[in-house]
C-alpha cells in the first residue's frame, strides 16, 4: 500500500510542477506574443517622399534639380528643416553648393499665412562668395526648394542671425517674402 502511495504521490507532484512551471513560464510568454505582435504591426513605417533640391550648375548661372528621398514629416516646418539642411550638406550628383558648409540653420517655422522664414547663421553671409549672381542663385535655391517640394508654403523669407538682412551678399532685397522663379530653373 505504501508503494501505491509513493506513486500517486510522486505522480501528483510531477502533474503539479509540470502545471506551476506552465503557469509560470509558457503561460506568460503566450499571452504576451499577441500583444508584441499587435505592437509590431501597429507601428507604421516612415513614409518617404521624393524632393527635388535646386542646387547651381557648374556655371553657377542656373538651378537644376537634385532628387533625393527624404522621410516625411507631418509638420511642414520640419519638412523644410529637412531641406534647408540637406541644402547645407550640399550636391550629391556634380552639381554646385548654394550654400556655405559653415552655415547652419537656426531655425524656421511656417506661419498662416503660408510664408516660411528661414533663419540661417551669419556664415551664410559670411563665407558667400558673393556677386548678383552667386546671390540670386543661392537666395533662390533656398526659396524654390522649400515652395515647390511643401504645398503648406508661398513665400520665403530669409534672416540672418535672427534678424531682418537688407540682403545676403549686398544686391538682393530680402526685406521681404519672396516666390518662387522658375526662370532660374534648367
Amino acid at each position: 500500500m505504501k508503494k501505491k502511495h509513493l506513486i500517486i504521490f510522486t505522480a501528483f507532484t510531477i502533474i503539479a510542477g509540470s502545471a506551476f512551471a506552465f503557469s509560470v513560464f509558457i503561460l506568460p510568454a503566450i499571452s504576451s506574443e499577441p500583444d508584441t505582435f499587435t505592437t509590431f504591426m501597429e507601428v507604421k513605417s516612415p513614409e518617404m517622399t521624393i524632393i527635388h533640391l535646386y542646387f547651381a550648375n557648374k556655371e553657377n548661372s542656373f538651378l537644376i534639380a537634385e532628387k533625393r528621398f527624404l522621410v516625411q514629416p507631418d509638420d511642414p516646418a520640419q519638412m523644410g528643416k529637412l531641406i534647408i539642411e540637406s541644402l547645407i550638406k550640399g550636391p550629391k550628383e556634380g552639381l554646385m553648393r548654394t550654400i556655405s558648409s559653415d552655415a547652419t540653420l537656426r531655425a524656421l517655422f511656417v506661419t498662416e499665412d503660408k510664408t516660411a522664414y528661414v533663419d540661417l547663421t551669419k556664415a551664410a553671409r559670411e563665407k558667400h562668395p558673393g556677386g548678383c549672381k552667386s546671390e540670386i542663385i543661392t537666395i533662390y535655391s533656398i526659396v524654390n526648394s522649400l515652395i515647390l517640394n511643401i504645398p503648406e508654403i508661398d513665400t520665403v523669407k530669409i534672416l540672418i542671425d535672427g534678424r531682418e538682412s537688407m540682403t545676403l551678399a549686398g544686391h538682393i532685397d530680402l526685406r521681404f517674402p519672396l516666390k518662387a522663379d522658375m526662370l532660374l530653373v534648367r
